[in-house]
């Protein structure tokens, strides 16, 4: 592993999860919004949208064989953001007669953004990102003292 391998996985996890931040602040923003876009000439509401991340590097499987018989080649790359997917769930069915975007039988779709579910992984990403910032800050200080030592 390189010097600064740590700070580059710390790094790119703090980028995963403040995408993640970002994403849940949307799907909050857009909880009411009957029209996020047009489909076939029709407004459908916002969807839902979540963030998908991967291990950047080697598994697990591969580091620990790697560990158990002694090799130090390659290091662990931290995480990457493999992309931002919409949420498959269906959409919410209410009953409004007088909402402009009502069907014929007074049934408006309302998105499939559960604020719930979406603080749950506010509160999540936030923790994460706090946990990453810790161990940059440990990294940092390890760093100084190695320093410190070479004096």
């Amino acid at each position: 592993m390189s010097m600064f391998g740590a700070l580059n996985n710390s790094a790119s996890a703090l980028t995963a999860q403040r995408l993640k931040m970002d994403v849940v602040s949307a799907n909050i923003a857009n909880a009411d919004s009957t029209r996020g876009k047009q489909v076939n000439g029709k407004w459908e509401p916002y969807r839902r949208k979540m963030v998908v991340t991967e291990p950047n590097g080697p598994s697990f499987s591969t580091m620990f064989q790697k560990a158990v018989f002694g090799s130090s080649e390659g290091s662990p790359g931290g995480v990457r953001v493999d992309g931002i997917v919409e949420d498959a769930s269906p959409f919410k069915m209410v009953y409004q007669p007088d909402h402009p975007d009502a069907d014929k039988n007074g049934y408006v779709q309302l998105p499939n953004v559960d604020p719930l579910k979406e603080m749950v992984d506010l509160v999540s990403s936030t923790r994460s990102y706090e946990a990453n910032v810790t161990a940059l800050n440990a990294a940092k200080g390890m760093y100084l003292k190695a320093l410190e030592i070479g004096r």
